[in-house]
């Protein structure tokens, strides 16, 4: 009776385990049939505790390609920790920062450099600086255009360094179109002064050269010889199409447009010849102006195709508005010199 109990408990701890056995076999064959095709058998029973299912590990000595450019990108600007975008938190530039909206409205909308768009030709030689000549006008010449001529002839000396260094940097056409303008003005004003100087104490312009002094050549730029009608009337009128000029050349007398006391630049220009033209329009001195007859200046008359439409033409400036039908005439020209005495 014993015997056949310890029998049959045996039996039954042997079928027991035998589910157990078939488990481990079927999972010994399914590794073995994945190495004959060549596949490494899955690992996520051995990953260990706090990883999930699914995530690759990565080697703790690698750098992510983005961490790499990160640091040579910090390398370059000195930043010393690139920032969560990839880029140093230093070395960003303003543009970088924004949005790429943004970044367009931003370029759109920046203004012009504050260095000028004209790019010089190299061999090019570069402009005279006018700032010497615009000392001498601003201590010798008035708010008004009056000439302090005995003034300067104390500094004739300065005013011939002047007029050398016109000579020495004579108008070239690689120029922009203000720079010779300016150019142009200043050497016709320097040289009307010096020619003044030359002859003073004289009573008037036309008292030099036999009642010619426009004509005569002496006035040395670039190895070339001009006379004062050369640079208005060959040069400037012809050249440049700005009648406005009228107001900014100076012939030395009293009628003339007054000499701005400033020198004239490539920057200035525009803001100036606006200026003269329309203090010299409404001067009474030289234009009385009313709205059914004007009595103006003969330079109006001499030039009148370089103003066109003369009623137009100082509508534009004028304080009081002229009507088309108004009357028109012209004062006398007074030749004295425009000097302070």
């Amino acid at each position: 009776m014993t015997r056949t109990l310890l029998i049959a408990l045996g039996l039954a701890t042997l079928a027991a385990c035998q589910p157990e056995k078939k488990g481990e076999t079927a999972k010994e064959a399914a590794a073995t049939e994945m190495e004959a095709l060549g596949k490494k058998p899955s690992l996520d029973a051995s990953l260990p505790e706090g990883k999930d299912k699914g995530q690759k590990s990565q080697p703790e000595t690698a750098t992510a390609p983005n961490a790499q450019r990160s640091k040579a990108a910090g390398a370059e600007t000195g930043s010393d920790r690139p920032s969560a975008a990839g880029q140093p938190e230093k070395g960003r530039s303003k543009a970088a920062a924004l949005p790429a909206k943004q970044q367009e409205t931003a370029s759109e909308n920046a203004g012009p450099s504050k260095r000028s768009s004209f790019t010089p030709d190299p061999s090019t030689p570069s402009p005279p600086s006018h700032i010497a000549w615009g000392a001498l006008l601003q201590k010798h010449v008035s708010s008004e255009g009056k000439v302090d001529y005995k003034g300067f002839l104390a500094d004739k000396a300065k005013l011939q360094a002047y007029l050398d260094e016109l000579a020495a940097h004579p108008a070239e056409k690689g120029w922009p179109r203000n720079e010779r303008l300016a150019y142009w003005i200043n050497a016709y004003n320097a040289f009307t002064v010096k020619l003044i100087l030359d002859h003073y104490p004289v009573s008037s312009i036309t008292k030099i050269h036999d009642g010619k002094p426009w004509d005569v050549k002496w006035i040395n730029l670039g190895g070339k010889t001009y006379s004062l009608n050369n640079i208005e009337h060959d040069i400037i009128r012809p050249g440049f199409d700005e009648p406005r000029i009228h107001f900014a050349v100076n012939c030395a007398a009293r009628s003339c447009p007054p000499l701005l006391n400033r020198a004239w630049t490539a920057d200035n220009l525009g803001r100036y010849l606006g200026q003269q033209a329309r203090s010299f329009i409404n001067n009474p001195q030289y234009n009385e102006i009313g709205q059914d007859a004007v009595q103006i200046s003969r330079i109006f008359e001499w030039y009148a195709g370089d103003f066109g439409d003369i009623i137009n033409y100082l509508n534009q400036y004028a304080d009081t508005k002229i009507r088309q039908d108004a009357q028109v005439s012209y004062k006398e020209y007074d030749w004295a010199l425009n000097g302070q005495d």
